[in-house]
């Protein structure tokens, strides 16, 4: 099994971050630590230095651009101010254990107090663009954050892969939550659509078509254009709702995939490896 997105450098896994790295190698699973800042990019690194099958993608992650107060489910803190240094994280990036850039894109969902949602909009169009352009300088995969903001970022996308010469992205739009309409625009663009444990998740009594939605992505979605991850130490999937989430509680991610589209679990767990290994270049 491939955790094409997990955070086992966070403080979250403080007091256990090596036990779960080496329980998830008996596994025999992958593991991508993904950075959202620079600290915790430079300690997914170093990690998945020093373990087998742990590899690392480095970035900003858009709620980080401004100090903004995030209170979710899992955790609540006021996010650091950073801008996105482009030297620093190129650097970063020579560790032959560097998958991808990100997580990094566009989130509209809680703008900061003192901004306008154009400001805000402006300036992670900025670091993002800077962020696909070091992806294309060190020929890697984008780990895309999206939330609130899918008609801006697939724009921003078409005019960047112009600018590129590109016909199709390379990279995964990260715990996709939206619906059918905006996934056929990623996967016109060449892009992998990740779920997460969401998908396990009970409809919500005030939205229940949301999560209809969701499901109905995951039904249509080529297999092999899917790739499964926890977002661990987020977004526990049922039946484990309310504890930490484990890179192992993948499996009922791909559980969930395979009794929507009525295929074995074993053939859902070796097509999202073998998708996450191509899309990152990973070979072994």
């Amino acid at each position: 099994m491939f955790d094409t997105h997990c955070h086992v450098q966070f403080n979250g896994f403080r007091n256990d971050a090596e036990t779960i790295v080496r329980k998830c190698g008996e596994e025999k699973m992958i593991l991508n630590l993904v950075g959202t800042q620079k600290d915790t990019s430079r300690a997914g690194v170093e990690m998945a230095e020093r373990f087998p099958f742990t590899y690392a993608s480095i970035g900003l992650h858009p709620i980080h651009l401004f100090s903004t107060h995030i209170d979710e489910e899992e955790s609540k803190f006021l996010s650091r101010e950073e801008e996105f240094d482009y030297e620093y994280y190129k650097n970063l990036g020579q560790s032959k254990k560097v998958i991808a850039i990100g997580e990094c894109g566009l989130d509209l969902y809680r703008l900061p107090e003192n901004k306008t949602r154009e400001e805000v909009l402006e300036k992670q169009k900025q670091m993002f663009a800077l962020q696909y352009k070091l992806a294309q300088e060190l020929n890697v995969a984008l780990v895309l954050h999206v939330r609130e903001a899918h008609t801006e970022m697939i724009e921003l996308l078409k005019q960047l892969m112009a600018q590129y010469g590109q016909q199709t992205a390379r990279g995964t739009v990260h715990c996709y939550t939206s619906n059918w309409h905006f996934a056929q625009q990623y996967l016109e663009l060449g892009l992998h659509i990740g779920f997460t444990g969401v998908i396990t998740f009970p409809p919500k009594k005030n939205s229940p078509q949301l999560q209809l939605d969701l499901l109905e992505v995951v039904k249509n979605c080529p297999l092999e254009k899917i790739v499964v991850e926890t977002d661990a130490p987020y977004l526990a999937p049922v039946p484990y709702r309310g504890q930490r989430c484990d890179p192992p509680m993948i499996r009922e991610t791909i559980k969930k995939i395979a009794q929507l589209k009525q295929i074995e679990f074993a053939e859902v767990e070796a097509a999202t490896t073998e998708n996450a290994k191509k899309l990152f270049n990973i070979s072994f």
